[in-house]
């Protein structure tokens, strides 16, 4: 049977590259994915699959019911693009200014489609039943997957699975890792209120921009200082706006940054060390404050006995050495709202096999190897089979 519906897998690549290179073509930004929301219930409808939309704002899920009684699996995909220009020279290129798939998402979601069209046909062999989700606003907090999941998606879920395509990964090799592989990702904004005044007359002002530098010196001794050594923690400020004269102490200065961890203990005290810093030394030199605190994706739990099913699975399906351990990220994933809901886990199909597909993610030339979908379906349909076949 399973080489059969891979069969059909491989008859059916090039549809997939087609719709990969699609929706690459019209990338859509998080929380605006209308016409791709639209694209892809036409090809699951297409196949026979029922399909709910609007779930969560975008989203949308393909079920497919098999002919037996059995477990329910879900597979995720997501499909927004980021606000970065496409500077590739492909034929595919994206169509829409300053908007590209940058990370993937065009991929994960054609790949998928490739999957719920193959077992589409084999219903009648299998005991249970697919959720095929397709998830919205992966790129920006508080993201599309809490939102599906409010909404009751996943009640009746035995196990929940996702992959990410990798452009810093060999075509042909997967990644698998049990525990916490991606982190917590908060975001913060703060405002210093100083007063402002004439640059030759400090005495007379309280300089926004003299503090918010010790803020940013501050924050940065949170991990060194602030952190047992042996966790992981990251405080980053990403912008100091501040001023428009050069002889102007600007009354103003807005800090923007991001927090990052995987202990939830060590996430809370960062946040408390941080509000504690800027209160302390504002209040020193006599300025108040406003912070504005974001607490965005958890971090993602890979959860060790799934895990370890979908290791030896896939290391039948592509062989030991083609088996790497997934190397913890300090990145963040909104996948992690599901696996805290359900048991299962989080992958990485490697994608790079030129200098043109080994671009970073976010980089305004990333592409992949296209052959990487083919690997992913594989892979889901090796999972599927596990336990629905």
């Amino acid at each position: 049977m399973l080489n059969e519906i891979k069969e059909k897998l491989e008859m059916n690549f090039s549809d997939v590259v087609n719709w990969r290179r699609h929706m690459h073509q019209h990338p859509e930004l998080s929380f605006q994915e209308t016409k791709t929301a639209l694209y892809i219930k036409e090809k699951l409808t297409s196949f026979g699959i029922e399909v709910k939309t609007n779930i969560g704002g975008n989203g949308l899920v393909g079920i497919l019911r098999g002919d037996k009684p059995g477990k329910t699996l879900a597979l995720r995909a997501d499909f927004d693009g980021l606000p970065i220009h496409d500077e590739k020279d492909v034929p595919y290129k994206s169509q829409t200014p300053g908007v590209m798939h940058a990370c993937g998402h065009d991929g994960h979601s054609a790949a998928l489609l490739g999957t719920a069209q193959a077992l589409s046909q084999f219903c009648e062999h299998m005991n249970g039943s697919i959720l095929f989700i397709f998830q919205p606003a992966e790129e920006t907090p508080p993201g599309g997957a809490k939102f599906m999941i409010e909404e009751g998606i996943l009640e009746g879920v035995d196990y929940v699975f996702g992959a990410h395509l990798g452009s810093q990964i060999p075509l042909g090799k997967i990644a698998v890792g049990e525990g916490y592989q991606m982190a917590a990702v908060d975001k913060f904004k703060i405002e210093i209120r100083g007063k402002g005044g004439h640059g030759a007359r400090p005495q007379d002002s309280v300089d926004s921009i003299v503090i918010g530098s010790e803020v940013v010196s501050g924050l940065q001794k949170i991990v060194s200082r602030g952190t047992d050594p042996l966790q992981s923690a990251v405080v980053t400020i990403g912008v100091f706006q501040a001023g428009s004269a050069f002889n102007v102490i600007a009354d103003k200065a807005t800090l923007e940054g991001t927090v990052r961890t995987f202990d939830g203990d060590v996430r809370l005290a960062t946040e408390m060390q941080i509000r504690r810093i800027v209160e302390g030394i504002t209040s020193a030199y006599g300025a108040s404050y406003y912070i504005d605190y974001l607490n965005g994706y958890p971090a993602l739990y890979n959860h060790p006995e799934e895990t370890e099913v979908v290791r030896s699975l896939l290391t039948q399906e592509f062989s030991e050495e083609n088996m790497i351990d997934m190397v913890p990220t300090m990145g963040a994933e909104d996948f992690s709202y599901f696996l805290l809901e359900k048991p299962g886990t989080y992958f990485r199909v490697g994608a790079q096999s030129s200098e043109e597909t080994s671009y970073p993610h976010h980089h305004p030339k990333f592409d992949i190897d296209e052959r990487a979908l083919l690997n992913l379906e594989k892979a889901f349909v090796k999972i599927v089979a596990h336990y629905l076949f």
